[in-house]
């Protein structure tokens, strides 16, 4: 079988692969357009996010087998029309959902302690320590948006802490021991923590927005580590300045491009204009999964799931 490797990643994916037997051919310059004219030659395809999967590229590979993405989703590929033509669909969760955890758990924390405020000051020799009194994680309501591999992992990530933790997800009967399973109304009516870790689908399209937020009963600090174009940014940054949104962490954004790799496709929003300016938010540019190890645990993944199913 042959493999068109449209990423580059992490070298053991490649070795691996030829170990198995796998002919791995490397194109990480030619436009789609390029790719499309021999991508009928090969059996699998290995990316991440570097362009769109759709359905004129699928009906080019007349020959594909499996798509394999080095990461936790599959938003960028024809999810429905390539399973139509009974091509294998690989992601690898499993390998960064660790460093989603630790992420997500180090935003809040950062947050709670107003670290982010705090060390700006003292580089400009500024030493407020009543401005920047923190507050405890510890006797919190955490409630986790998408109860899947990412949020199963923040949850394990709070075991430490003595918090209740209580999960929402449109599967049922997915809690377990490190998060109760609630209803979306006993979700709102209780957390003081939103975290969200939720695929990109046509259902998480905008679900967080003002009709979304305003039905909870307490003000909250929120994390996102999941997908921007799951927030309306607009309403955050409404939230925000009201106060019903105490701060927030937000590793994503809505306005990044599709390939991930930057961030505006024109001039800056005034939402971001806010964020970027605004003391109780921190930013960090999609890294939550992009540590040193998911690096190397995110191939392996992929490697593993080739072999399991073609040899």
């Amino acid at each position: 079988m042959k493999i068109l490797h449209l990423d580059t990643n992490h070298q053991l994916l490649l070795n691996q692969l030829n170990d198995l037997g796998f002919q791995n051919d490397e194109d990480y310059s030619s436009s789609k357009e390029d790719i499309e004219t021999k991508i009928n030659q090969y059996d699998g395809i290995i990316l991440r996010s570097r362009f769109t999967i759709d359905k004129q590229f699928l009906d080019a590979a007349t020959n594909l087998k499996f798509i394999g993405r080095v990461g936790a989703g599959l938003e960028n590929i024809d999810c429905t029309y390539a399973e139509k033509k009974r091509i294998t669909l690989i992601a690898a969760p499993e390998g960064n959902r660790n460093a989603v955890g630790e992420h997500a758990l180090g935003m809040l924390l950062s947050l709670f302690n107003k670290l982010n405020k705090a060390d700006a000051e003292v580089r400009q020799g500024k030493w407020l320590r009543e401005d920047n009194r923190g507050i405890e994680l510890d006797g919190k309501t955490v409630g986790i948006i998408g109860y899947g591999n990412m949020g199963k992992a923040f949850a394990r990530k709070l075991r430490g802490f003595d918090v209740e933790v209580l999960c929402y997800d449109i599967k049922p009967h997915v809690g377990d021991e490190n998060a109760k399973q609630v209803s979306l109304k006993e979700f709102q009516e209780q957390v003081e923590v939103v975290s969200l870790h939720t695929p990109q689908t046509p259902l998480t399209l905008n679900m967080i927005n003002a009709e979304f937020i305003n039905q909870f009963k307490k003000p909250f600090w929120f994390l996102n580590t999941a997908r921007g174009k799951s927030v309306v940014t607009d309403d955050v940054v409404d939230a925000l300045k009201s106060g019903k949104i105490l701060g927030a962490g937000l590793d994503v954004l809505e306005y990044e491009k599709a390939s991930f790799e930057n961030l505006f496709s024109s001039e800056m929003p005034d939402a971001f204009q806010y964020l970027i300016n605004a003391q109780n938010v921190i930013l960090s540019p999609h890294v939550a999964g992009w540590t040193i190890e998911s690096k190397e645990k995110l191939a392996q993944t992929i490697v593993n799931k080739i072999k399991a199913k073609f040899c």
